[in-house]
């Protein structure tokens, strides 16, 4: 214990700076309500600019030795620097991923299928609260697959987790996945899916752009993240699918292939990161691009 003798009084009130009204909050849809450990895990994923770019990682999951990600640790040592936060699972986290890294995680928890078995929306969750805990992460993922034959199985997983979690503080993102089923990526399905998460708990949605992106922002009382989709013929596609959800209400995206399987992935999370964060046009973000994959300066 500190000896009492030579402490200070404290200050008398004329003698202090003039009182702040508080710290300028950063503004998290949805989130004015929750507990203090969430909204930090949730504060560390998303920056004081209400946005944020995860570079997911967990393809594995389900793919095996996905391309460009067959050695995990050499795929994002460069591209960390620019993430918000890294979407892996477990296994990948503890053999490939350095525990100084400042990146935020977001755990992958849902898994048990493959591309070879019969059902991929047959998922069950594969890692408990305890793990979560342990390895210290940011938020939780996992996929629910609305319309298919195992809906209520995965939006009972949904729920489960939600129930585990937030005893400890930990935010959920739920993935809409629809697998191979192309025709189900419009406005009037995804709305439906991204609603659906955020009334059974989530509290970050990750899902697909389409037209009329902004019908899924608008009804989704949560923040809502572009997810890849299918990779992307150019790099200004991927620009302008971003802007224009980033117009129509996302606050950000959760890109894996269209970077990664980029023959310039580290130019591509430049570039991404200026319309991000930085209000660049996909014109200007191409420019970037350009001028990051040629070696030159900022």
């Amino acid at each position: 214990m500190a000896d009492a003798e030579g402490l200070l009084e404290a200050r008398d009130v004329s003698e202090m700076p003039a009182q702040k009204t508080g710290p300028t909050k950063k503004s998290i849809k949805g989130a004015d309500n929750i507990a203090w450990g969430m909204k930090n895990r949730l504060s560390r994923l998303i920056r004081p600019d209400g946005h944020c770019q995860f570079l997911p990682i967990d393809h594995g999951y389900f793919q095996g030795p996905t391309r460009c990600l067959e050695r995990p640790q050499d795929t994002v040592r460069d591209l960390l620097p620019y993430a918000d936060g890294l979407f892996v699972t477990r296994g990948v986290l503890r053999a490939s991923i350095d525990p100084d890294m400042e990146t935020p995680v977001i755990l992958r928890v849902s898994g048990a299928t493959s591309v070879v078995g019969k059902d991929l929306a047959n998922e069950v969750l594969t890692t408990s609260v305890e793990e979560m805990v342990r390895l210290n992460v940011a938020a939780v993922g996992l996929s629910i697959f609305v319309g298919s034959d195992y809906e209520r199985e995965t939006l009972q997983n949904l729920a489960m987790l939600v129930d585990d979690c937030e005893e400890y503080g930990i935010p959920v993102m739920a993935v809409t996945a629809v697998g191979k089923e192309l025709e189900k990526r419009t406005a009037r399905f995804l709305a439906l899916s991204c609603r659906i998460a955020a009334e059974l708990g989530a509290r970050i949605v990750k899902t697909y752009y389409c037209e009329d992106f902004e019908k899924i922002t608008n009804g989704c009382p949560v923040p809502v993240v572009i997810a890849g989709g299918p990779k992307c013929e150019t790099e200004l596609e991927v620009f302008e699918f971003v802007y224009d959800g980033l117009q129509k209400g996302a606050i950000g995206v959760n890109l894996g292939r269209n970077i990664w399987q980029n023959p310039h992935p580290e130019a591509m999370m430049m570039a991404l990161n200026s319309v991000i964060h930085g209000g660049a046009t996909p014109k200007q973000a191409f420019e970037i691009f350009e001028t990051k994959k040629s070696g030159g300066d900022s």
